[in-house]
């Protein structure tokens, strides 16, 4: 496994501290490794047995599979166990942060503004869906803040990201953006150069700032309607030498002029919001486009990508783990909300992009081997306009 990579925001782990995040990635690799692919087997041996008895047929959908499958004591109990690893994954890395918070909050501010901006606006009123629960367990979500300049929500995220992706994001956390330029957009359109680039939900900017890498003199611009992770994300930036201007604002309606933008892009935000607001975002996406402008969200598959037992595997999220709205997004088709935003149908696609750019900058085995060492794929929906 890769070592995060230490930037001066990046809060640092005692001993202790350290032990016990590490004991969390065990745990989970374990879980996943040696416990989940028992549900299968119970599956196929006795769960679809028992409903194709019942029902003279196979179930048909994910729903029927959770049904019969919430009976089985090795899934509950697997699930269980999923359920309070995601907790304590929180509590080992919330432990960390708020034991620095002071120091992180002065380091934060230390940072300056020399290179990018910050814009917080005070009046903001964060949309009600997130407010309604804490997204993926994280305690508070994304935009709780519990003190003057808070940066907690921020921190919390960049180490408890690792630590949930065992790594697999890089060292930086920043594979999905990272990708997306080097595995992609470079090597697809070599001659397109955005001027002015938008990253809609950026979080911390983990995923923003190989844009400001791959396209050196275009303006980069990342909104989030968190403040905590975007004074996080402004310092990170700063501390990591990356122009970013950001901003306070909601993805559905932004304060920016139209056709503001040459490249827009969001990194699995699509699933963390309600399909109405989805619409809304392809919607303002099409407007800030600039004629010749490109729109790129990436997420994980859709579930018509799925056999029906992987789309139960996927909709545990929604059901055990605070993802109110990662199975409505799986189920809707993203290329038709985009053409009834305006985009050309002969213009809008969907394609899904190797992954694992950061392993190829850190081994150069893309260049050795003619592959990035991936282990999948980003699924992309791209339009231009």
């Amino acid at each position: 496994m890769n070592q995060q990579f230490q930037h001066p925001m990046l809060p640092q782990p005692t001993h202790d501290e350290l032990a016990r995040q590490n004991f969390v990635q065990s745990l989970r690799m374990h879980i996943f490794r040696n416990i989940s692919p028992g549900n299968k087997v119970l599956y196929e041996k006795l769960a679809k047995p028992k409903f194709e008895q019942e029902h003279q047929r196979s179930p048909q959908t994910r729903y029927e599979i959770r049904e019969v499958m919430q009976h089985e004591p090795y899934y509950r109990w697997s699930s269980a166990l999923k359920r309070i690893n995601q907790e304590i994954l929180w509590d080992a890395v919330n432990s960390s942060v708020d034991r620095q918070l002071p120091e992180l909050i002065e380091r934060a501010k230390d940072q300056g503004a020399e290179l990018g901006t910050l814009t917080l606006d005070p009046n903001f009123q964060i949309p009600t869906h997130q407010q309604a629960v804490d997204i993926h367990c994280m305690p508070g979500g994304y935009h709780s803040e519990f003190t003057e300049d808070d940066v907690a929500a921020g921190a919390t995220y960049d180490r408890g990201a690792y630590v949930y992706g065992l790594g697999w994001l890089g060292p930086l956390n920043d594979d999905m953006g990272l990708s997306i330029v080097q595995n992609y957009l470079l090597p697809e359109y070599p001659d397109f150069r955005p001027k002015k680039i938008l990253d809609m939900g950026c979080s911390i900017g983990n995923s923003t700032l190989p844009y400001v890498d791959g396209f050196p003199d275009a303006e980069v611009n990342a909104i989030d309607v968190g403040a905590p992770m975007l004074r996080y994300a402004h310092a990170r930036a700063e501390s990591l030498g990356k122009r970013v201007h950001f901003s306070q604002q909601n993805a559905e309606h932004t304060n920016f002029p139209d056709e503001s933008f040459d490249l827009i892009v969001s990194h699995i935000l699509l699933h963390e919001i309600p399909p109405p607001s989805v619409r809304k975002v392809m919607q303002e996406s099409y407007r800030l486009l600039a004629p010749g402008g490109m729109m790129l969200h990436v997420e994980a598959p859709l579930y018509r990508h799925m056999d029906v037992y992987t789309q139960f595997v996927y909709d545990w999220e929604t059901a055990n783990n605070n993802e109110p709205f990662w199975s409505a997004v799986r189920d809707l088709d993203l290329v038709s909300l985009a053409t009834e935003a305006g985009f050309a149908a002969d213009k809008t696609f969907e394609k899904f992009v190797p992954n694992g750019a950061w392993k190829a900058n850190v081994t150069n085995s893309l260049l050795k081997n003619g592959n990035s060492g991936s282990q999948g794929t980003w699924f992309v929906v791209v339009a231009t306009k």
